[in-house]
């Protein structure tokens, strides 16, 4: 009997550990460009993505500067060495562990460079 109260008492402990963990998944939004495109010419270089994210230790106390949009966008652009970014999406999901929590944010797009 000790035992099954032993075992049954590991199992509920090991469920609770579980419960303060998981994520969330959230849709962001769509854009046409990051920037007015009207009447300027450009050059395509490829697809590229850029992140940016914000850590909570104990899931209250800020690790790390905020989560912005901006900076994943601008990111986004220095990787792919681009003035703008076409065809934009942006999404973001959050990470709920024992000991933190992260929120990231996501942009991908089609990184442009304007002509001269």
């Amino acid at each position: 009997m000790r035992g099954i109260r032993k075992t049954i008492g590991v199992g509920l402990m090991g469920g609770y550990i579980l419960a303060l963990a998981g994520c969330a998944h959230f849709p962001g939004g769509l854009a046409p460009s990051s920037t007015p495109l009207e009447g300027r010419k450009y050059t395509v270089l490829g697809r590229t993505e850029g992140a940016d994210n914000y850590v909570l230790l104990f899931c209250v106390l800020p690790v790390t500067g905020a989560n912005t949009i901006r900076r994943a966008m601008d990111r986004a652009c220095a990787k792919a060495g681009g003035d703008a970014l076409i065809d934009v999406t942006v999404e973001s999901h959050s990470e709920f562990w024992i000991l933190f929590a992260r929120y990231v944010t996501t942009v991908e797009g089609t990184a442009i460079r304007f002509n001269k």
